[in-house]
């Protein structure tokens, strides 16, 4: 036991005696008792190390890591049926048998020598597992390392992270596949990037689905609206979240083939897919995830806005659907200058058979011009309320539920760098990916007659079917104050993102087709609050605008300057010719008039840009827990709390919690909110897509302040709000979208 415990600490001692194998052994006498196996006693060690963790002296969690790893080595060798073996050798021979299990890709060792496995074995860096926190690694074990049918662990940490490397660089020419798999491995396995959830998970496996989340435009006919919910049932299958815009769907009586007052509007549409999220789940593992967008001014937003609270009649309620509202600056503007105005809510097929046009096809100025011919055009009936009155549900929905997400659609598509090919009515799940959108149209079925057999054919025109390809910085584990640090890793990531394109399965066809024309990546960012802590910033100083405003600058700058590489060697995408990326207006959006970026935007005019979107940040909670580092842009929940998972109690910290930054770690619902908001503004500048970024309130808050959160939000330029959080609320995390 005492040379187990001088292990677990060797990496934390102090100068000060604070951490020390004596204190480790005392807490394992309360616990150690004669004749316990040798794995007891690890997993004794291990529990004594998580209870000495507290607020101030965090790092005991690295000691019971140590001995979580240690017992982790012994499992894998006794799982795979090996006597005495160093973790990380033989990786050829591992590969094989991963291979022969059916648990990795054949095409692993397809595109890869023995030579080459073992060249790359070498540069495995097994310390790397010691960077891992408790729950980083627990967390890792459980959700990302390959098991056997009866979930036995059979994989170690570096050879998964070297695993996706080598998956992810198979498209690179044959003298440069090794160099970047090396690089990859090295940005993934040092914890300063991190791929999403269904890359980690599921690149190197026979079933490599790799992207995060998909949106749909769900067309305002039958065969469209079951064509969805046939996609989103595919799309979860494979364990993707989906968002998907119902905007374009009829409302409640409104009328079908001439008929009046035929329609049963978007709620029983709505209950089919949370139906389906349930139904179709993912391996057992949890069920769908699905976000349902619709417009402000739609017909049916009273209902659609009280789909997940608890009163009212439940037939209907769609509790398992996440609901999202689209608003144009309009709205917002009302509620800050005339809130007892009236708001004017119509149905889309109306004004498309009166108008012959579709209202949510414009935005701006345009948009609002149309609004108005709208209400004055007597063959359009409408449904009126108060502005203040529709407040009053959304708020009382956020805060009893969470939802609805909000989506600024003006900001959204006047920053879209891809307007000239269509509009971005919604976003995803987690509302941070923003690309052009349309609904797919079925044409034609035709018969056909195959040695006798009848063979029914249906022809579907591709519409713009959203796809997630997502990544993420650990801003709190590089150097942000070092520019080549964050270029090469920005680069990296921009490599292994546009390989994701390229090496995906996709379950559907739509997705690939459009994933293929835009080639649209998001990369994002975790450890915000964990850098601003490095940095010795406190949140609501003025020194974080300007710090926030200059490190998302440069990984924008490095971003578009790796894509643009990438062009010059592989080519641009498909719609880049007339884009604001070609014609420079993205630049002048941004006001981008530095020498640099003026060199950089006649690079891009003359060489092109190999991805149409590039940068989103993700919620990634689960991945922000295997770096060990804070979640997203969100501020830390505390500074020290204990997490209940499956009966046990982990304590968990701020990361790297220390004396030195213990004051810079203020709980988010201690942040000032507006604040929050003007930040998120002032990144968002630099981020051509979202972020999913939350609201923190208490009970403190009335509705008249979270009102103006919105309201500032939309002054801000800020393109969505995720979940409004409220203490008193539990909200469901999205798995997919972990990057």
């Amino acid at each position: 036991m005492n040379k187990m415990c001088k292990f677990a600490i060797e990496d934390i001692k102090d100068k000060d005696g604070v951490y020390n194998e004596a204190k480790l052994v005392e807490s394992c006498n309360n616990i150690i008792r004669p004749g316990m196996t040798e794995e007891e006693i690890l997993s004794s060690i291990m529990q004594s190390a998580l209870e000495l963790t507290t607020e101030s002296e965090p790092r005991w969690q690295y000691a019971a890591s140590k001995i979580y790893i240690y017992k982790l080595y012994k499992e894998v060798n006794n799982n795979r049926g090996l006597k005495k073996q160093e973790p990380y050798s033989n990786f050829y021979d591992f590969i094989k048998e991963m291979t022969t299990r059916n648990l990795y890709g054949k095409y692993i060792l397809e595109n890869y020598s023995q030579e080459e496995v073992e060249e790359l074995e070498k540069y495995i860096k097994p310390e790397r597992d010691y960077l891992f926190t408790y729950s980083g690694i627990d967390l890792l074990t459980k959700r990302y390392l390959i098991h056997d049918y009866n979930k036995k662990t059979l994989e170690l940490p570096q050879q998964m992270f070297m695993g996706i490397a080598m998956h992810l660089a198979i498209p690179e020419v044959k003298g440069k596949k090794i160099e970047w798999a090396k690089r990859f491995y090295d940005v993934l396995s040092s914890l300063k990037a991190t791929m999403a959830t269904p890359t980690m998970s599921n690149a190197r496996k026979p079933f490599y689905q790799l992207s995060s989340c998909f949106i749909d435009t769900v067309d305002d006919s039958l065969n469209g609206i079951y064509k969805s919910l046939d996609n989103f049932a595919n799309v979860s299958k494979f364990g993707g979240g989906m968002g998907i815009y119902i905007g374009k769907v009829r409302a409640l009586e409104s009328s079908i083939r001439g008929f009046k007052g035929a329609a049963g509007g978007v709620i029983p549409w709505v209950k089919l897919f949370n139906d389906t999220a349930i139904a179709v789940d993912q391996l057992g593992v949890r069920n769908g995830s699905v976000a349902v967008w619709l417009d402000a001014w739609h017909k049916d937003i009273p209902e659609f806005l009280q789909i997940r609270t608890n009163n009212g009649d439940d037939r209907k309620k769609a509790h398992d659907v996440f609901p999202g509202l689209c608003y144009p600056d309009l709205f917002w503007r009302l509620a800050e200058q005339d809130i007892d105005a009236n708001w004017y809510m119509m149905c889309p097929h109306e004004i498309k058979v009166a108008k012959g046009y579709s209202l949510e096809d414009y935005y701006g100025a345009e948009w609002e011009e149309k609004y108005y011919e709208c209400v004055h055009d007597d063959r359009i009936s409408k449904r009126v309320m108060s502005v203040k009155d529709i407040v009053r549900l959304i708020i009382k929905s956020a805060a009893e539920t969470g939802t609805p997400f909000a989506f600024y659609r003006d900001t959204v598509n006047k920053m879209n760098p891809n307007k000239h090919k269509g509009i971005i009515y919604s976003s995803n799940l987690c509302t941070e990916i923003m690309q052009n959108m349309s609904a797919m149209e079925i044409q034609q079925k035709e018969i056909f007659d195959k040695n006798g057999d009848k063979i029914v054919i249906e022809k579907t025109k591709a519409g713009d079917f959203v796809v997630c390809n997502l990544s993420s910085i650990v801003l709190g584990n590089v150097d942000v104050n070092d520019e080549k640090e964050i270029e090469y890793v920005v680069e990296t990531q921009i490599r292994a993102m546009d390989n994701v394109i390229d090496l995906n399965y996709y379950a559907i066809p739509f997705a690939e087709i459009t994933n293929k024309k835009y080639r649209a990546i998001g990369l994002g960012t975790s450890g915000y609050h964990h850098m601003l802590a490095n940095n010795k910033i406190h949140w609501a100083e003025e020194k974080h605008l300007e710090f926030a405003d200059k490190v998302y600058e440069n990984i924008n700058y490095y971003a578009v300057k790796a894509s643009m590489k990438i062009a010059k060697e592989k080519g641009s995408y498909e719609c880049f010719e007339g884009s604001d990326w070609q014609n420079g207006d993205y630049f002048k959006l941004r006001g981008y008039s530095s020498d640099r970026w003026n060199e950089l935007k006649q690079e891009v005019n003359k060489t092109g840009l190999r991805n149409g979107y590039l940068l989103a940040v993700a919620p990634n909670g689960s991945t922000a827990t295997i770096a060990g580092t804070s979640e997203g842009i969100d501020p830390v929940m505390a500074r020290f709390w204990l997490e209940e998972k499956k009966g046990s109690i982990v304590p968990k910290t701020a990361p790297n919690l220390s004396w030195e930054n213990f004051w810079f770690y203020n709980s988010a619902y201690n942040v000032d909110q507006s604040f929050s908001v003007k930040v998120n503004g002032v990144r968002q500048r630099h981020i051509d897509q979202g972020q999913s970024f939350n609201l923190y309130i208490t009970t403190d808050f009335t509705m008249r302040q979270i009102m103006n959160l919105y309201i500032d939000a939309c002054k801000c330029g800020v393109k969505s709000i995720y979940y409004v959080r409220s203490k008193s609320l539990t909200v469901e995390e999205c798995e997919s979208c972990s990057a």
